[in-house]
């Protein structure tokens, strides 16, 4: 990996502040009235010649160097979102769209809006937040879970905002966040749960997993519509 080069060490200057200023033992006779080192004459005049010296050898080759590496080298990984999982699904939101992860907590049913996606009200850090069954507007089974070896599982509610509204959506696993970048997501299979199919917009692959990229807008969308 390539690094930005050194400064060059400019032997010479006046380095009080380390002796009798504010990073040494605190004697120096102007402190009284300019308090810190950064307010003297002196400091500023250390600042001056630090960066008018002249630079050492290789210095301009070091920098021209890493500023010509291409451009896609360094947006390599341009997107970054939370994985979770689903059933036995992995799928990822943008992070942008996260604003909390919370301990499970049960719903509390709204009157005439049960047996949907719209499983009621949770209460999240003391705010009111409609809880939405993301599994189930997916097309996925919750209870078709894999068995996880060596490692403790914890459900948990992901609390997202679109539009100013906050939605609470249980989910079974979470992976945490994942940097990414958008030329490494591929085409869904053609094999994929064809409710889930229609809300991602790719596959990626990490470690062992396949990721489904949700749709974030068409997500919202339907989130909102719920409300409604």
């Amino acid at each position: 990996m390539t690094t930005a080069p050194d400064q060059p060490h400019a032997p010479g200057l006046d380095d009080c502040w380390n002796s009798i200023g504010v990073a040494g033992d605190l004697s120096c006779p102007k402190l009284e009235q300019h308090v810190h080192c950064r307010n003297c004459d002196v400091y500023q005049g250390a600042a001056r010649h630090s960066m008018q010296r002249p630079v050492g050898p290789g210095y301009r080759e070091d920098w021209a160097a890493l500023l010509r590496q291409p451009q896609a080298e360094r947006a390599r990984h341009d997107s970054s979102g939370l994985v979770f999982r689903l059933g036995r699904e992995w799928l990822l939101l943008p992070t942008r769209m996260v604003t909390a992860v919370a301990p499970l907590a049960a719903s509390h049913s709204l009157p005439h809006r049960s047996g949907g996606a719209l499983t009621g009200i949770v209460n999240v850090g003391g705010t009111l937040t409609p809880s939405i069954a993301l599994a189930s507007l997916l097309g996925i089974d919750p209870n078709d879970a894999p068995l996880q070896g060596g490692r403790h599982v914890f459900a948990r509610l992901l609390v997202i905002v679109w539009e100013e509204q906050r939605f609470a959506l249980p989910v079974a696993d979470l992976h945490g966040i994942l940097r990414y970048g958008a030329a490494q997501v591929g085409a869904p299979a053609a094999t994929l749960n064809k409710g889930l199919q229609r809300f991602i917009t790719g596959v990626l692959s990490h470690d062992a997993m396949r990721i489904g990229v949700l749709d974030a807008p068409l997500i919202g969308h339907q989130l909102t519509r719920l409300l409604r």
